[in-house]
């Protein structure tokens, strides 16, 4: 197998369980349905290290362009393999996402709100402020890939790493997820997304565009920044990237902070 169909099929595994679970939980008359984040969260888990164990040994399993992205700018990954990576996975998100689908079908009907059927697919926030959410996002893949290269520098059990990386999906799930659905992989929203949209889904309403620049350039951004920042501190190899990178975090976390102070303030004052 070709390390483009590896990434391809592993995140298309992904999607199919972590996509299938938030089917199972949040459309109507599934015999899951209102299961809970709890149950969400360790199927996600489940799910990255069912795709690992898929194929780890072909492509390293990377199945998150954050992932390629993070480990290339440490060198850590050929600069040259990116552009097939990402555009495997992205594709493997797509196919995920209708298999989704098909397991699904009558529940479709079954289900009105469109904002249930969106979530099946791709991630949202629970309050909708678009520099936090960006935050968040940079936040849960910053420990997405410092939590990889842990566990990386750590040996195991032959066989074992893959439950071990599940294990820091469901912890990044369980404590940084709940503020917008933790998508931490571009090409876990992005793909899916995009079946959203093409699908003949009954009643599915938006594909909220608007807000899918956000699962995408924050966990790029948290990612990288994760790697830089693990070869800097535990490393000591302080690059001009990470420092460029640093100023970079630092400011949407400023514009962030202040974002939410003028909100403050403005309700503040309508009271």
């Amino acid at each position: 197998m070709s390390e483009f169909l590896a990434e391809m099929i592993g995140t298309m595994i992904l999607i199919i369980f972590g996509g299938g679970v938030v089917g199972g939980v949040v459309l109507k008359k599934t015999k899951a349905e209102g299961a809970g984040w709890i149950v969400i969260t360790i199927g996600w888990g489940l799910a990255v290290t069912m795709g690992v164990y898929a194929v780890g040994s072909i492509s390293g399993a990377h199945l998150n362009p954050a992932v390629t992205l993070g480990f290339a700018s440490i060198g850590e990954f050929p600069w040259e393999k990116v552009p097939l990576y990402m555009t495997a996975q992205v594709i493997g998100g797509f196919l995920g996402g209708v298999i989704v689908f098909f397991q699904y079908l009558p529940h479709w009907r079954a289900t009105k709100d469109p904002s249930d059927k969106l979530a099946v697919f791709s991630t949202g926030p629970a309050i909708r402020s678009t520099l936090s959410n960006l935050v968040s996002e940079m936040i849960g893949t910053f420990v997405l890939i410092m939590g990889l290269l842990f566990i990386g520098a750590n040996e195991f059990t032959e066989g074992l790493n893959p439950a071990i990386v599940g294990l820091l999906i469901t912890a990044i799930g369980l404590s940084l997820g709940a503020t917008t659905g933790y998508a931490i992989n571009p090409a876990r929203d992005l793909g899916p997304r995009i079946a959203h949209a093409l699908l003949p889904i009954i009643g599915k309403g938006s594909s909220d565009w608007g807000y899918s620049w956000i699962p995408i350039v924050g966990p790029l951004l948290g990612g990288t920044y994760g790697a830089l920042f693990y070869k800097a501190i535990f490393k000591g190899d302080y690059s001009v990237t990470f420092w460029i990178v640093s100023i970079v975090v630092v400011v949407v976390l400023i514009a962030a902070l202040n974002s939410e102070l003028k909100k403050r303030h403005a309700s503040e004052e309508a009271v």
